[in-house]
């Protein structure tokens, strides 16, 4: 009996110090999760035990420290609770918690093993695998106008007599320029020309707003846009924004669809005070792929050369009521079992779920300090199981040599 216990102790702290190399061994490895192994006795119909078994082998899903890596493709995640999902080439789902990901060459995030990082693509709510964009950003043609305006209460108004011309300063008060675009992501020049007029109308301050897109009237009679003010120097009129429609702005070539635009005065002063603006314009032209990022909320986010921004897709994270059942298939990923129950799938940051950090990745949580003091531990309890087997030797050999 004593032989059979004796061994059973080495065996088991044989497999103790292969958890503990183990876990030493992957000390470097992102996003490792260190293992320890629990013991339990062995009972038949005896009062004395018949040895030990290696019950289970549990990993510690604690958190390992963060780090920056500068690597735009890399994210790690910032808490306790959550997974990253990916698929393997053969559409098995897995779980990990490595975020050490590049694009491949079909342009899909994976990481080293070839799994396809996944989450909600274009509002979905089943998750997909994440791709980076292989091309330029369509343009978008200018539709709406946002300029807000101080208009300089003390400028000199224009006489009466006086006609508006664009390339006679005399005939105008302020000119704003501004690039907007058209359909085909052309830059075009669209010039405000506000004129002060003198008097005033029901007690109001008028400017009149002449247009000129690339050099020339916006419109077909070159209708101004009348602007009044109160005397406390707010916009009064016009109270909604203005519509225009500019055509033939291509090229014989290549031409470009009708430009639809309104442009909105509201928040627009007439203060004492220099002539001031900012406007905003929803165009843009086309533009290349730059670089991507990844919000704190899971948002990939794509950056253009145009200044542009667009959201790839949001990431997925799972989460399990019983991690310890989780299966560990290699490559620093879990599979799902019975045990470890069904994932819960939800939005960095939502519904207890950890946030992401870009940039960044989660080092191994193994503490070196710990598994070496283990390790002590388990080679003397090694050696204690073996001074048993010593001992049962030299007690039969005692019995042997009995005359």
């Amino acid at each position: 009996m004593g032989f059979g216990q004796g061994l059973s102790g080495l065996n088991a702290a044989s497999q103790s110090l292969d958890v503990i190399g183990n876990n030493i061994a992957n000390s470097a490895t992102v996003g490792f999760k260190a293992a320890s192994a629990s013991f339990a006795d062995v009972y038949a119909n005896s009062r004395v035990g018949l040895g030990t078994q290696v019950a289970a082998i549990n990993q510690r899903f604690a958190i390992g420290t963060i780090t920056s890596t500068g690597n735009q493709f890399d994210m790690a995640i910032d808490g306790a609770r959550g997974m990253f999902r990916v698929e393997d080439p053969g559409g098995a789902v897995l779980y990990t918690r490595n975020g050490q990901f590049l694009a491949d060459r079909n342009h899909y995030i994976v990481n080293a093993q070839g799994q396809r990082l996944t989450g909600y693509v274009d509002g979905g709510t089943t998750p997909e695998p994440i791709t980076v964009p292989s091309g330029n950003i369509a343009p978008a043609a200018t539709s709406r106008i946002t300029s807000p305006v101080n208009l300089d209460a003390n400028a000199r108004a224009i006489p009466a007599g006086t006609a508006f011309n664009a390339v006679n300063p005399d005939s105008y008060t302020h000119a704003l320029p501004i690039n907007i675009y058209d359909s085909l992501g052309n830059t075009h020049q669209l010039t405000q020309y506000f004129v002060k007029r003198a008097g005033t109308v029901g007690g109001a301050s008028n400017w009149d707003t002449y247009f000129r897109l690339n050099g020339a009237p916006l419109s077909e009679n070159d209708t101004a846009v009348r602007m009044s003010f109160g005397p406390s120097g707010n916009l009064t009129a016009p109270a909604a924004p203005v519509s225009f429609t500019a055509t033939n702005i291509g090229r014989a070539d290549s031409p470009a669809l009708p430009l639809n635009i309104t442009i909105n005065y509201g928040g627009s002063t007439q203060f004492g005070g220099d002539f001031a603006y900012r406007f905003t314009q929803d165009g843009y032209a086309s533009g290349e792929y730059a670089g991507m990022s990844i919000s704190a909320d899971g948002s990939i986010v794509a950056s253009y050369t145009n200044g542009e921004t667009q959201v790839l897709g949001t990431l997925v994270l799972a989460h399990f009521a019983n991690l310890q059942g989780l299966k560990p298939v290699g490559g620093n990923a879990w599979a799902e079992t019975a045990e470890s129950g069904q994932p819960v799938l939800g939005q960095p940051g939502a519904n207890g779920m950890a946030t992401i950090k870009g940039n960044a990745v989660e080092a191994s949580n193994v503490d070196m300090s710990q598994e070496l003091v283990n390790m002590i531990i388990a080679q003397r309890t090694y050696q204690a199981n073996a001074q048993t087997i010593k001992t049962q030797d030299q007690v039969l050999q005692t019995l042997i040599n009995i005359r």
